[in-house]
């Protein structure tokens, strides 16, 4: 005998419990599609080393996207980057890095030529901010600290100071100037805007300068401290843009246009210094 509570659905029995979830997502059927459906796959990644044409091997990270739809090959300052659909064999991931070996290398070459210098206790001299190289002043101290003192940027750590304490330090200061230029530049930008942006935070980004969440979020790439301030201006005025026009269509570039008339010099800079930008960030911060 059927307890009253239950629900009968076809031959299948459903308890209370699961009778009160399918009222929630729309019937039976719809309920019963939801728990029979099969978890989405996960990232899977992986690396292997592959030899270019030159005899040199290369470490390539392999990625398989349940997501991804073909074979690709990226690279940036990280490395290179094998993605594959969830049912491509590795053999056709082999295939395809044969196929764009010398491609692979050209890209990796001009990676190479724009690689910086490690962040090194004692050693590194000079630091870059703002288009610019400082003149670094290492002082012991007790705990890891960058701050700015005239032309001169001030590094204080102690003798053992570890590597992590080190790029923590740079990146608190990094932070600390981007704050502050934002602060100098955002306030003759507001009164023209339909509402300010909700807050304004930098992180590391991959490939982007900047962006903008639904919900008014500004995100800027920390390394734009490291640009020069014009080229770093333009990209804030681009993202509160965003705030009128939530796309790149004519008006959006007219409003653009309105703020920050330089804008094309600017982004003609970041197509020849962007990559080296933010292959020094990596190499500062690890």
């Amino acid at each position: 005998m059927q307890d009253r509570d239950d629900a009968r659905v076809g031959d299948i029995v459903v308890d209370g419990a699961l009778a009160s979830l399918q009222r929630r997502h729309g019937g039976p059927l719809q309920l019963i599609g939801r728990l029979l459906a099969p978890r989405p796959r996960t990232i899977e990644r992986d690396s292997l080393s592959f030899t270019l044409a030159d005899g040199r091997d290369v470490e390539v990270q392999r990625v398989r996207n349940p997501r991804a739809r073909r074979l690709k090959l990226s690279v940036d300052e990280r490395g290179a980057r094998l993605t594959l659909p969830a049912r491509a064999s590795l053999v056709s991931g082999q295939r395809f890095l044969v196929e764009h070996r010398d491609w692979l290398s050209a890209q990796l070459g001009h990676y190479a030529d724009v690689a910086a210098p490690p962040l090194l206790l004692g050693v590194t001299a000079e630091l870059p901010l703002r288009g610019a190289q400082w003149p670094l002043d290492w002082r012991p101290g007790r705990f890891a600290r960058v701050q700015q003192e005239g032309d001169v940027i001030v590094f204080t750590a102690g003798e053992r100071a570890s590597q992590a304490s080190l790029q923590r330090a740079l990146r608190d200061f990094y932070e600390s100037q981007g704050r502050a230029d934002v602060g100098h530049w955002l306030p003759r930008y507001l009164a023209t805007l339909p509402r300010p942006p909700r807050r304004i935070a930098f992180k590391r980004m991959t490939s982007q300068w900047g962006s903008l969440s639904p919900d008014g979020n500004v995100v800027l790439d920390l390394s734009l401290v490291l640009a020069r301030p014009a080229s770093f201006e333009y990209v804030l005025v681009h993202e509160l843009c965003h705030l009128i026009h939530g796309n790149h269509s004519r008006s959006f570039w007219r409003e653009v246009e309105k703020r920050f008339p330089d804008w094309r010099d600017e982004r003609g800079y970041f197509r020849t210094e962007g990559r080296r930008l933010k292959a020094t960030l990596r190499a500062l911060l690890g």
